[in-house]
Formats: structure tokens, sequence, C-alpha cells
């Protein structure tokens, strides 16, 4: 069974979402962007120049699309970004940040690296700074 990510097609001077493949499973064939220009009337109607694509793996950032209220390109950096409503504030503007779901990887690996820290010091370290103070 095949599986294919997603496709967004973006303006490049905007970075806002022109089209969404959306994530396929099943009997399904990986397109070129030629073939989805043909398809889709949204991007034939568009100069070629002015929007790129995003291939994303299938499942990637599936959090953060179910989660989010809108999201984009970065123009600038070419990575996605998202936003995500706040219950305490419904009328809120929308604001665009990295995935949620890419900080909460960078916050487990900084507390994974803390706790190595943490570890080393209370076992190796420290138990070697008080037995050498004592002879």
């Amino acid at each position: 069974m095949n599986k294919i990510g997603r496709k967004i097609y973006y303006d490049k001077s905007t970075g806002n979402i022109i089209l969404d493949t959306g994530e396929m499973m099943g009997a399904v064939i990986e397109t070129t962007v030629n073939q989805d220009i043909a398809t889709f009337t949204v991007l034939s109607e568009r100069n070629r120049d002015t929007f790129d694509v995003l291939q994303l793996e299938y499942g990637q950032y599936a959090q953060d699309f179910a989660e989010c209220n809108g999201y984009r390109v970065n123009p600038e950096t070419k990575e996605l970004e998202f936003s995500y409503p706040d219950p305490s504030q419904p009328d809120a503007q929308q604001e665009f940040r990295a995935p949620l779901s890419a900080e909460i990887e960078s916050l487990k690996e900084k507390v994974s690296m803390q706790d190595t820290v943490i570890e080393d010091l209370m076992f190796n370290i420290i138990p070697e700074l008080i037995g050498g103070v004592s002879e």
C-alpha cells in the first residue's frame, strides 16, 4: 500500500497557500509538479515563477494540521508555519510560528540532555568530589 505525503503549493512572495493536495494512501501514484499544474486550475492559471511547492512525508506534522487554525510557508526560510487557536482570545489575529510538534521534540531532546548531565553529576562528578575532599 502506497502512502504519499501532502504537497503544499504556495505563493513565493507571501507564503500564502495556493493548494494543499492532502495525504493519500492505497492504490495511489505520486504525481510530478507538471502533472499537478495540468490537473489543478488554480496552478495552471498562475505563472510558474510565482509559486513553489513543499513535499511533506506521509503523516508529517499530522498533529499540527489537526490542531491549527491556519498555516503558511515563511517566504524567507521556506519552512512551514502554523497558527494555533487561543481559547482565551477567540477573535485574536493569527500569529504564525514554527510547528509545535517540532518545538516539543526540541524540548524533549533538551530535557534528555539535562537528565544525562544531572545523572553524570549525581553519580560520577559529585561522588568523586566528595571522595576527594575526605582523603
